[in-house]
């Protein structure tokens, strides 16, 4: 029997897409190694959103060629798609698939499971801009998550100037949302109780499909009216694409789930410009003042870039007060990364690593203080817990995640696994963990 193994680096968009391919090769009878030396066929799947995931991505490359010397080895994803060159100079790759072809990996494989290698690595990737159709695979993606990702859009048509994604993906694609309704069913009939919709720009959902086929609000919309599922969870929206009726919709529904991750990158108006961010500091503000208005419970994190070229320390200064005023649960904070091919990279006022490294040890200390003083709000209240198939390791106790994205230790027997349960949440420890009690009904 043949056994591989799938290393994915990056978004949830990767994570969904190596789960698809698992779900096709699985379905089919080959079987996912326990043990990494066992492997016959190892596919990796890159990124290359920052420098560091590039490195990575090469790390990961090399490690899995040591470890699998016989192994046939398939480097895919971002950072396939925008180097493959540098991926050809790694002994041992036998294929480099673009993501032209990705979702064709598994029907490739199944056709082809003892192709011999060629001296030099088959390359199949082509300009990604031509890619106007939304390509998916077969089986519906299948993971050990209680909670698994549906990718329902791919592509970005921004053109923010630090970002190497629109050349890794393309232009934006979406799922019809005949296909979206379908897959939703399917996942309800395989016991799965919330869905996370995840795209590369999701918020963009529908733009290119015909009228009929709706947005993102229209998808949204429907997915409440149909009951297809307990509860749905956004994946990061733009700002530019929230508007009032989809807050309200949001606010009025028991599907959705109150939480939102919306990208602010800086809080100062020049660099905004800078990056071609199309709204303001303040316009960036009423949104978050008004979603926190009209959904008061709402978990809401954002992205931060620290260290654009030209970021000065007034303008990380008005980047900090923004974020320290604004209810804002969490934070993920990224330093910036200078892209080859991106226009930021021409730029001048490139920041020494020092001054980055410090201004995101800052901001990251204040995130910290806003999860925690967002988890402490939550104490006392009694709130619905989907619970995770996985055990909290450490404690050993149940783990569970309210609709706005607090993450909930429990002490009760296995069989609550994939239930919803009404808990209070009791108490807060000095690392942020938060526990509560699940109540009898």
């Amino acid at each position: 029997m043949t056994c591989f193994r799938i290393f994915t680096l990056g978004c949830k968009v990767n994570q969904f897409e190596s789960e698809s391919i698992q779900a096709s090769l699985t379905n089919s009878g080959w079987e996912p190694a326990i043990i990494e030396e066992s492997c016959d066929i190892i596919i990796i799947n890159t990124c290359t959103v920052t420098q560091k995931a590039a490195m990575q991505s090469r790390q990961a490359i090399r490690q899995a060629i040591r470890n699998n010397p016989n192994a046939r080895v398939i480097v895919t994803g971002c950072y396939a798609q925008t180097a493959p060159e540098d991926i050809q100079q790694i002994k041992g790759v036998h294929e480099i698939i673009g993501h032209s072809f990705k979702h064709k990996i598994a029907e490739a494989l199944l056709a082809h499971p003892n192709k011999a290698p060629t001296q030099t690595a088959l390359t199949m990737v082509r300009k990604i801009d031509r890619e106007q159709i939304f390509k998916q695979t077969h089986s519906i993606a299948i993971s050990d998550r209680t909670r698994p990702f549906l990718k329902i859009q791919d592509g970005c048509d921004a053109c923010c100037t630090y970002c190497i994604v629109p050349s890794a993906r393309g232009q934006s694609r979406s799922m019809p949302m005949e296909d979206i309704l379908l897959k939703i069913a399917e996942l309800k009939s395989l016991g799965y109780k919330e869905i996370v919709l995840t795209g590369i720009n999701l918020g963009n959902y529908g733009r290119d499909l015909s009228e009929k086929n709706g947005c993102l609000k229209e998808l949204l919309f429907t997915i409440e009216s149909q009951r297809l599922i307990d509860r749905v969870r956004l994946s990061s929206v733009e700002p530019m694409e929230f508007d009032k009726d989809l807050i309200e919709l949001i606010a009025g529904s028991k599907t959705i789930c109150h939480h939102f991750h919306i990208p602010l990158q800086s809080g100062d108006d020049e660099i905004l410009k800078k990056m071609q961010r199309p709204y303001s500091r303040e316009k960036y503000r009423q949104l978050i003042e008004t979603l926190h208005r009209i959904v008061p419970d709402a978990a809401i994190g954002t992205d931060v870039l620290i260290g654009f070229p030209g970021e000065s320390d007034e303008a990380f200064e008005n980047t900090f007060s923004l974020v320290e005023s604004l209810p804002l649960a969490y934070l993920h904070v990224f330093p910036y990364s200078l892209r080859p091919g991106t226009p930021a990279a021409l730029f001048p006022g490139r920041l020494g690593a020092d001054a980055i490294k410090e201004r995101c040890r800052s901001i990251r200390e204040l995130g910290n203080r806003k999860r925690q003083s967002f988890y402490k709000n939550a104490i006392g209240q009694k709130m619905e817990v989907l619970i995770e198939h996985q055990r909290e390791p450490a404690s050993n106790h149940l783990k569970g995640i309210t609709s706005n994205y607090i993450p909930v230790l429990l002490n009760g027997p296995d069989e609550l696994k994939n239930s919803f349960q009404i808990v209070r949440v009791n108490s807060m420890n000095a690392n942020g963990t938060v526990s509560g009690t699940i109540l009898i009904n």
